[in-house]
């Protein structure tokens, strides 16, 4: 479904991706780990297309020069120079770090406007579903995203991002501050979205234990390039990777 081939991407002359290959199979949950700085959120943005937009915003102010190299398909279609809005109607879909919900608006405003590309007959089924899948949230429809929990943030952005009916969904750090408790609750979460509506999910994670159980296969990324790479098992029971995430 998504095949990156031989990505790099700088920041002036800083590499931040390093001759990346990766490969999404349809239906299929991916991880990205690695720990800060390693090129987690960069590839997410160049997948989405949102670095295209970042390089034109410091192109028209004189700031950072940003190039991105390489080869970026999906389903088959060559999208490396595509606009981000464009992808996102392909169905490639974001769910940035840190949620970036809209904090005045309430939890039902923001699912409405994540449904922005669904038909009504869709933005009502995804509703109901992410109500289903994230019960808590039907008890805060009218609170503004703002006074949520972060977990209660993360639920809605998540949910936001199936209101725009996507085929690949990319979650970039959905665990990041939350609590070990909220953390197995949103893998398990994640798990069965992939489950119930087979919407293939690229995942990028610093904190891999929630996370490595319930891919299909993983990468590794170490200062922006991809040391290791296997299944799911196979990570799990690399000595290094439970060196690193384990910490056995």
């Amino acid at each position: 479904m998504l095949e990156v081939k031989d990505l790099m991407v700088f920041y002036e002359n800083a590499i931040a991706i390093n001759n990346i290959n990766l490969t999404c199979r349809q239906g299929g949950v991916t991880g990205i780990f690695g720990a800060n700085s390693a090129g987690k959120s960069t590839l997410m943005y160049t997948i989405s297309g949102i670095i295209l937009d970042v390089k034109k915003k410091e192109e028209m102010k004189g700031g950072e020069r940003i190039t991105v190299l390489g080869r970026i398909s999906f389903e088959g279609v060559d999208i490396t120079h595509m606009k981000p809005s464009e992808r996102a109607k392909k169905g490639i879909v974001l769910c940035p770090e840190r949620r970036r919900i809209f904090p005045e608006s309430s939890t039902l405003e923001n699912l409405k406007i994540g449904g922005y590309l669904a038909t009504k007959a869709q933005a009502k089924e995804t509703m109901d579903y992410v109500f289903t899948i994230f019960p808590q949230l039907k008890n805060l429809k009218k609170r503004e995203g703002g006074f949520l929990s972060g977990g209660e943030q993360q639920m809605l952005a998540i949910g936001r991002a199936l209101m725009a009916q996507p085929k690949l969904l990319l979650l970039d750090e959905p665990l990041l501050g939350l609590s070990p408790l909220m953390e197995a609750m949103l893998a398990r979460a994640i798990h069965e979205i992939n489950l119930q509506t087979k919407i293939t999910i690229l995942i990028s994670e610093q904190y891999a234990r929630p996370i490595l159980p319930i891919v299909h296969y993983g990468y590794v990324l170490e200062n922006g390039g991809a040391v290791l790479e296997g299944t799911s098992r196979e990570l799990m029971e690399n000595p290094d990777v439970k060196s690193a995430y384990f910490g056995l």
